[in-house]
């Protein structure tokens, strides 16, 4: 944009600027949108300093940065610009949903042949010719809107979990000089937020403290890289964003709700459904059914047409192939299972709802099926395993070791003291809260940020100081700066230039790399005093020493210089941390194992999952702790992440299947792990590897010819040779900014709800929100359920495609009218696939669900169990019903087949009749069918009821010749009530086969008592009684519509009991000794076995990997 055309719009700013009495300025929303347009960092930046910077913005506002808002302004600012709500994404509509369940081919075909039915039914049989075609129109708008309601109460469910998710988020704010920890959601315009590495930027914002931050802005703008904001240049944050680093910075807020960029652009976010892999799995499924479905019903078709033929022959072609037609296409809408994708669909709704109540939040539907399967969980350790209640309970102080006892009698010496809090105050990414979002006072400060530092700020806090106070005295933003924690360097930052013009130095983090770096150590008195190689020596046992009693320990250490000028020129970016330090404290922190973790890993092992922890504590550190848990065990091994990263692949795969522990790792050696388990990102080939390896090649000189079997993650080619049957099933948990590529990286990440940055756990597919590792091994056992649900419905919707398709061509070829009619099977399928998705997948997790090995990747979803038992239900009600076709007429006493309850006597024809040969002759004789109605209705006789009113009627010449009256039951005589007594016989005792086959199919392997599941699921009750309820009233009620005859008691009683034995066969049947394939399942048990010493792994010997203990 030109100088001119900016020079103009800065004037326009101005102008928009309304004058205030007393020569202020008010504030208007169209001031705040001209500098918060989308796209224009510069032309924002110009904008905003024409209106006089951010200083002056902040002046127009009326807040003091340095305390926020009060109560009185953020009641006016909220009256004024409104609240910080987003517009909610687009809901498709009701009728959306519903002309999408309508526009199914296979339903818009059967429609239109409905539709002719009703046409032709209208013009052969005015009085009920349009019955059936009404029907159908009937059932495919019951189907479809069924099908509608049931896609619109999955969107309700899932804006519900929003919902409950948004309420429980908080973002800091500074008001009335209290941080406060608030929702998004009260946030007004001229708040002051308080951000740090990890956190998401709740609204738009402008930076205005000197330090830089970088902000990812992927989400937004789509630009891939962190983005470098200063108060000089950038200073825009944006909602919806997220801070990557900086500490403590504080920003402006100018934008909310639907004047944030982001709230303009999710006004008009419309998201694509994307399927999980086990729709994917079941539509291809669902297509195989679907041709055999096809192939039935052109056969049923081809064998309809030759019996309707036969049976009347040809004297109505045209409504004998539309009633084959409509059959036909019928059979395809039952034979294509699109109940299956459907059942995936509510199982998913159902369990993330419940999940939700066992503290998993699902943000990805397929994690929650493929968490099922999870072969490892890759675990953090603080905050998960631990209650991330951080105290420091021991430490070396002043040149004394001070253990528990004595440490907590306060012994410390003040010049030491004084030192420590100076730099806990400053060098920090933690404060404390105290009180609540309701204004109480809190039994203990909460702590905001890294729990590891908290525990520091809190060592201070009851040491009498107080932290905030020593910041603000001792720490000039103009002058001195903070470095966020460097996960490579495993240290964070700070450097002050002090009132006497000295400059010092402070840095913290892992005890081995500060004290390596260190060359004095401060001395009771506070001087600080040369470090002998002995004395680090002993310090290096000191810290081994509170690592063995599962303590983590920190180092905090300074440097001093006697100006600004003695400071390397690069110090704001690189920071000169690494060298002569003087060792401050060494401070061993507790963090106590949470309750149930010790079960919830036994719990996860013995279902088959390998639990690893990655940790960046030491070595020593983490296998205490993790021996506690009971995540090392005897024959397991433990690593240290540079020795890893420092193994070949093979080597790596070697250690692999024991690896339970891995210390002092960073992101990437997490990554690699990760990668080298379930084969994510690993480079398909050397271009891949190339670009992968970049920064290596041109440092290290190394090569794809030389080096791709020497450095993790290797490459695809040898990975897929070692794992012919695919990698691992990897779930990993992750609460830092740092943590992201591994997250994405696993097949499940899983991101804390309560420690995790919002780095993280948009990275995850699943928030754990109460951080506790049972959770974790909940979602395994919700996974797990939803697979089993899925199962348990394609094992009962399998057999009653297998015996509906059966049943119906059979009796096609039989000559029979079909046994089941387009009607009654549009109800099987409502029962199959709506009704049946309800009942059996909605159960929930069970224990023995976790006794059980996860599935392979490629595992066929039928097992042999399954096989047995649908064989079984499928032979049983295939005899059942045939015997019910071919003999039900003679064991009921009924008549076969469709029959004629009452006759009516027509009005239009009438019969010519030969007295003396009794045949039919136009010459002679001539008897009106209405006379003889007439007659009939005069005498006040039915005719159809006595036989001898025709010879009274006819006279005594044509006595002789009704021994013979086909003649005249064609001609005069019409069918008023249709019996169908026979066909319901069938159609009822199928509906109750498939009835209580849902009880039989709520068990996939051997245990015969289904009982307590089914009680335990309220929804399958619920859906049972319907059903019973449903197919009583049309069997009574359903007359021509459904071409059913009211039953008598006796009749209800025996096919409610014939469907009744499918439950004893389903009993008797898991007696059949089938055991599900060995090979379908997981093959973990290697995990546990010894490798023997010195065991060859590639280059290295087993017993000599560096950083690697048994």
């Amino acid at each position: 944009m030109s100088s001119i055309h900016r020079s103009k719009m800065s004037k326009t700013i101005t102008e928009q600027v309304s004058p205030m009495m007393g020569g202020g300025s008010q504030l208007t929303q169209a001031v705040l949108d001209s500098l918060n347009v989308e796209q224009a960092r510069e032309d924002n930046k110009a904008n905003l300093d024409a209106l006089g910077g951010v200083e002056k913005l902040i002046k127009m506002i009326g807040v003091n940065p340095a305390t926020g808002l009060t109560s009185a302004q953020v009641a006016a600012q909220r009256e004024q610009f409104g609240d910080n709500c987003f517009p909610e994404s687009p809901m498709d509509s009701y009728l959306a949903l519903l002309i999408a369940a309508l526009s199914d081919t296979t339903l818009l075909i059967l429609t239109a042949a409905a539709a002719v039915s009703l046409v032709i039914g209208i013009v052969t049989e005015p009085e009920n010719g349009w019955i059936e075609g009404t029907a159908i129109f009937i059932a495919v708008f019951l189907v479809s809107n069924i099908s509608a309601g049931n896609d619109y109460s999955k969107q309700l469910q899932f804006k519900a979990l929003e919902h409950s998710s948004a309420k429980d988020e908080r973002t800091s704010v500074l008001r009335e000089g209290v941080i406060e920890r608030v929702n998004p959601i009260d946030l007004v315009v001229g708040d002051i937020l308080v951000l740090q590495a990890g956190d998401a930027i709740p609204a738009d914002s402008i930076l205005f403290t000197k330090d830089f931050v970088l902000a990812n802005e992927s989400s937004l703008t789509g630009e891939p890289d962190d983005l470098k904001k200063n108060h000089a240049k950038d200073c825009f944050l944006l909602s919806s964003c997220l801070v990557t680093e900086g500490e403590e910075c504080r920003a402006l807020v100018i934008g909310i709700g639907m004047h944030s960029q982001w709230g303009k652009i999710k006004a008009n976010l419309v998201s694509e459904a994307v399927n999980t892999p086990l729709q994917d799995k079941l539509e291809e499924m669902t297509k195989q059914v679907g041709y055999i479905g096809m192939m039935s019903a052109f056969g049923t078709f081809v064998a309809l047409i030759i019996s309707i033929w036969a049976r009347d022959g040809g004297k109505d072609p045209l409504n004998g192939f539309i009633n084959a037609f409509i059959v036909c296409i019928t059979i395809v809408v039952v034979a294509i299972p699109e109940g299956l994708p459907l059942a995936v669909t509510i199982s998913l709704a159902y369990s993330t709802k419940k999940m939700y109540q066992d503290q998993c939040f699902i943000r990805v539907l397929a994690a929650c099926e493929t968490m099922g399967n999870a072969t490892n969980i890759c675990s953090d350790k603080t905050g998960t395993l631990t209650q991330n209640r951080m105290t420091v309970v021991e430490g070396y102080f002043g040149d004394v070791v001070y253990e528990q006892e004595e440490f907590a009698g306060n012994p410390i010496p003040d010049s030491v003291k004084h030192v420590i809090v100076e730099q806990c105050s400053i060098n920090r990414s933690a404060y404390l809260v105290h009180k609540d979002q309701e204004g109480r006072t809190l039994d203990r400060p909460a702590i905001i940020g890294n729990k590891t530092e908290g525990a520091l700020i809190m060592m201070t806090n009851q040491w009498g100081f107080d932290h905030e106070d020593f910041k603000t005295k001792n720490f000039n933003e103009a002058t001195d700066k903070i470095f966020s924690f460097n996960s490579a360097k495993k240290r964070s930052t700070a450097i002050v230039h002090r009132a006497d013009g000295s400059v010092r130095l402070y840095c913290k983090g892992a005890s081995e790399w500060i004290l390596k770096d260190c060359t004095h150590f401060l001395s009771n008195a506070g001087v600080p005093t040369e470090m002998s190689e002995l004395k680090k020596q002993t310090l290096d046992v000191t810290i081994n020493n509170m690592a063995d009693k599962a303590l983590r320990t920190l180092c905090l250490a300074h440097k001093d210089y006697p100006n600004a000028a003695a400071l390397p020129e690069n110090w704001q970016e690189n920071p000169p941390d690494h060298d002569n330090l003087v060792l401050d404290c060494i401070v061993g922190i507790i963090d106590p194992l949470r309750s149930d973790v010790k079960e919830a890993v036994r719990i996860a092992q013995a279902a088959g999952v390998t639990v690893r922890m990655v940790t960046g504590d030491n070595i020593a550190t983490a296998k205490a702790i993790a021996r506690q848990c009971g995540i090392l065990t005897e024959h397991g091994t433990a690593i240290e992440g540079p020795a890893f990263r420092k193994l070949t692949p093979a080597e790596a795969d070697a250690i692999l299947p024991n690896l339970q522990v891995m210390a002092r790792s960073s992101p990437d050696d997490k990554y690699l792990l990760v990668t080298r388990l379930n084969g994510y990102g690993i480079p398909n080939d050397k271009a891949e590897w190339e670009v992968k390896m970049k920064a290596r090649i041109e440092a290290d000189g190394i090569t794809w010819e030389k080096h791709r079997d020497l450095i993790l993650p290797g490459y695809r080619e040898e990975w897929e040779e070692t794992r012919p049957e695919g990698g691992d099933v990897v779930a990993v948990t992750g609460d830092g900014t740092n943590d992201a590529p591994a997250l994405k990286a696993a097949d499940v990440g899983m991101a804390m709800g309560i420690t995790g940055t919002k780095v993280a756990q948009g990275a995850a597919d699943i928030v754990i929100l109460d951080d506790k590792f049972s959770s974790i091994v909940r979602a395994i056992s919700w996974g797990r359920c939803v697979y089993d649900n899925i199962r348990k419905f394609l094992q009962f919707q399998l057999c009653v495609n297998l015996v509906a398709l059966t049943i119906v061509f059979i009796g096609a070829i039989a000559g029979f009218e079909p046994p089941l009619n387009a009607v009654q099977l549009l109800w099987v399928n409502l029962v199959m696939d709506t009704m049946g998705a309800l009942a059996l997948a909605t159960g929930g997790p069970t224990p023995e669900l976790l006794e059980r090995k996860p599935y392979k990747r490629n595992s066929s979803l039928i097992s042999w169990p399954m096989r047995r038992n649908i064989l079984c239900q499928t032979i049983f009600q295939l005899i059942l019903l045939l015997v019910l076709l071919f003999e039900g007429p003679e064991l009921f006493g009924v008549r076969p087949g469709v029959t004629c309850e009452r006759y009516q006597i027509k009005g239009a024809s009438s019969l010519r009749w030969d007295p003396d040969s009794g045949s039919r002759n136009d010459a002679i004789g001539t008897i009106p069918c209405e006379a003889y109605k007439q007659y009939c209705a005069g005498k006040g006789i039915d005719c159809l009821e006595h036989d001898r009113t025709l010879v009274d009627y006819l006279g005594n010449p044509y006595t002789k010749s009704l021994a013979d009256l086909q003649d005249f039951e064609n001609t005069c005589l019409e069918c008023n009530l249709n019996g169908y007594v026979h066909g319901s016989i069938i159609f009822n005792a199928f509906i109750f086969c498939t009835f209580f086959n849902e009880y039989t199919a709520h068990e996939l392997f051997d245990d015969w008592n289904f009982f307590p599941s089914i009680i335990e699921n309220p929804v399958f009750l619920m859906v049972s009684t319907f059903t019973f309820g449903a197919q009583i009233f049309l069997i009574e009620l359903g007359g021509e519509f459904l071409k059913t005859s009211p039953l008598t008691i006796e009749q209800w009683a025996v096919t409610v009991a014939l469907g009744a034995i499918g439950v004893p066969i389903g009993i008797l049947m898991r007696w059949i000794p089938v055991k599900e394939d060995p090979n379908s399942f997981f093959d973990n048990s290697r995990i546990f076995k010894k490798f023997e010493a010195g065991r060859s792994i590639g280059s290295l010997e087993y017993a000599k990997v560096e950083g690697a203990e048994a």
